[in-house]
């Protein structure tokens, strides 16, 4: 319902009749629809979350392979994106509105995928490669920041005449040399 409908125009009667079920249901579970969105943004953190960090902390960050994980890393926040847009519109807007419940989910979102990447660009440092002259920490900030706005706004991009391939293309390039502090393969 997201999709078509704004939250703000969802009715309890609405969502409940869509479920199959009446008002008096829902409300034993939620005492809002703001409540029931939240627990799909719960659900979407815990399924999508960790994922992204997985592929973050995945094999080594150099060569071929580094690219290649640099590139499965913006495909999967980019897919990401575009399957939870309707949810991740919602915790937006309500994180900009102040809602800390959708705050801490948006920190939560987002914090696995900023201390895998901080972790990488630590490892590369140690290893004697990387950008030995920046904060790991500042590095995943702005990597997790360029990720998220990018594939919040791809549509708005491909509007504007850039293909979701180009902006993948320079996603992983600017993930990989961050991290690794090598120029991309090819």
């Amino acid at each position: 319902m997201l999709r078509t409908t704004s939250y703000r125009d969802l009715k309890v009667v609405d969502i409940a009749r869509e479920a199959g079920t009446s008002p008096a249901t829902f409300y034993q579970y939620f005492p809002d629809v703001e409540s029931a969105v939240l627990v799909l943004a719960d659900e979407m953190v815990v399924t999508g979350g960790e994922r992204l960090a997985d592929l973050a902390h995945a094999g080594p960050w150099k060569g071929a392979a580094g690219y290649r994980q640099a590139e499965a890393l913006a495909d999967a926040v980019l897919q990401f994106w575009a399957d939870h847009q309707p949810v991740l519109r919602v915790v937006d807007l309500a994180t900009d509105e102040g809602d800390g419940r959708f705050a801490n989910v948006r920190t939560r979102l987002l914090n696995d995928l900023n201390n895998a990447l901080a972790a990488a660009a630590r490892d590369q440092q140690k290893a004697g490669k990387g950008q030995p002259d920046l904060d790991p920490n500042a590095i995943a900030g702005v990597l997790v920041a360029m990720l998220a706005h990018v594939s919040a706004h791809r549509l708005g991009f491909e509007f504007w005449g850039v293909r979701t391939d180009d902006l993948r293309a320079t996603m992983a390039r600017i993930i990989f040399w961050s991290i690794s502090g090598q120029k991309p393969p090819g």
